[in-house]
């Protein structure tokens, strides 16, 4: 009796961590997503008007998209699990979430580190290729750039903490 009620609260306790992992995943991605579209900045140089946007970089765009999939599969997956966790317990299904959690994280972490790159270059530059730092013309972009990557981080971290959960059945 008192095995079964563990077993029953230990069920329940992953379930809740599973949910509150995916809600947090999505509000993450959903809050890099808003904040990099709006990471748009104007200059004048010399009377000439330049634009800042994330689309202007493809490793920028890369990572606008990896949030954007991250945000609707988290979201998909949330029912999901809740329809598996009224069900009975099939190691299948959980094979399979598993898996979607593993390529999820590892969509966010290409963006992450593609977009991370990219950031490095801007804020220092590159002596070596001659390219020269821009985040202290257009900082305000840079500073958006920034938080809406380490939003995105966090929901990679999420996905990492649903992988190494979901990996943990199988043990």
């Amino acid at each position: 009796m008192a095995s079964e009620i563990s077993v029953k609260s230990s069920t329940r306790s992953s379930f809740m961590a599973q949910v509150l992992l995916r809600i947090l995943a999505m509000a993450f991605t959903l809050a890099a997503i808003s904040v990099m579209v709006t990471s748009t900045q104007y200059i004048l140089i010399f009377g000439i008007k330049f634009v800042a946007t994330y689309s202007d970089s493809s490793a920028m765009r890369f990572l606008f998209g990896a949030n954007i999939t991250a945000c609707i599969f988290s979201f998909i997956s949330l029912i999901f699990v809740c329809v598996v966790s009224r069900s009975e317990s099939d190691l299948k299904k959980y094979f399979y979430l598993f898996l979607h959690d593993m390529v999820i994280m590892l969509l966010l972490i290409s963006g992450c580190a593609a977009a991370s790159a990219v950031g490095y270059v801007s804020k220092y530059g590159e002596e070596k290729a001659n390219w020269a730092p821009i985040c202290g013309i257009v900082s305000k972009f840079c500073n958006r750039v920034m938080i809406s990557l380490v939003l995105s981080y966090l929901g990679f971290f999420s996905y990492l903490a649903l992988t190494i959960m979901a990996a943990k059945k199988f043990m």
